[in-house]
């Protein structure tokens, strides 16, 4: 008897290729700008949500803290974000877009929804809305059953 259960191994591999693609698929729509995948998100999170510490970004990001200075360090070389003190805390860095930063992240971002619903265009929105809810599902029962091992993960499936 045939059975239509996908395994969660089958899930887990075709989710990984499929994470795979999309990636290199996105990083080559703005590797001609000169910024990778962890440029990308910096310069997004900082486009949506203002000035933020370094380890803000971090956070929103999923990026480790010399990951997170060494995208700094190289986004603050071309001019594309600064570091400037706090109004109300002068112990505390912000770094937040230049005009250079803002120009080049909302056009590339512009782009980059564009591009992504090209490829999610084939799905109608119930297929949306299913695929959304099951990988919150899978993350969330992931982030619970080790929560040890996995402590810059912990809240941060949305």
């Amino acid at each position: 008897m045939a059975t239509d259960r996908i395994p969660a191994a089958r899930l887990w591999l075709v989710m990984a290729k499929a994470y795979g693609s999309i990636v290199s698929f996105i990083e080559g729509s703005f590797s001609s700008q000169g910024i990778g995948l962890s440029d990308f998100m910096v310069l997004e999170v900082l486009l949506h949500k203002g000035p933020l510490t370094i380890s803000v970004i971090g956070e929103k990001v999923l990026l480790a803290s010399a990951s997170m200075t060494s995208a700094i360090d190289r986004l603050e070389k071309q001019k594309l974000v600064r570091r400037r003190s706090c109004n109300s805390d002068r112990r505390i860095r912000l770094v937040e877009l230049t005009e250079k930063g803002r120009e080049m992240i909302t056009e590339i971002y512009a782009r980059h929804e564009k591009d992504l619903e090209g490829i999610a265009g084939g799905m109608c929105e119930g297929e949306r809305k299913a695929l959304y809810e099951g990988l919150k599902k899978m993350g969330k029962a992931a982030e619970v059953a080790v929560p040890s091992q996995c402590p810059s993960l912990k809240g941060k499936v949305q």
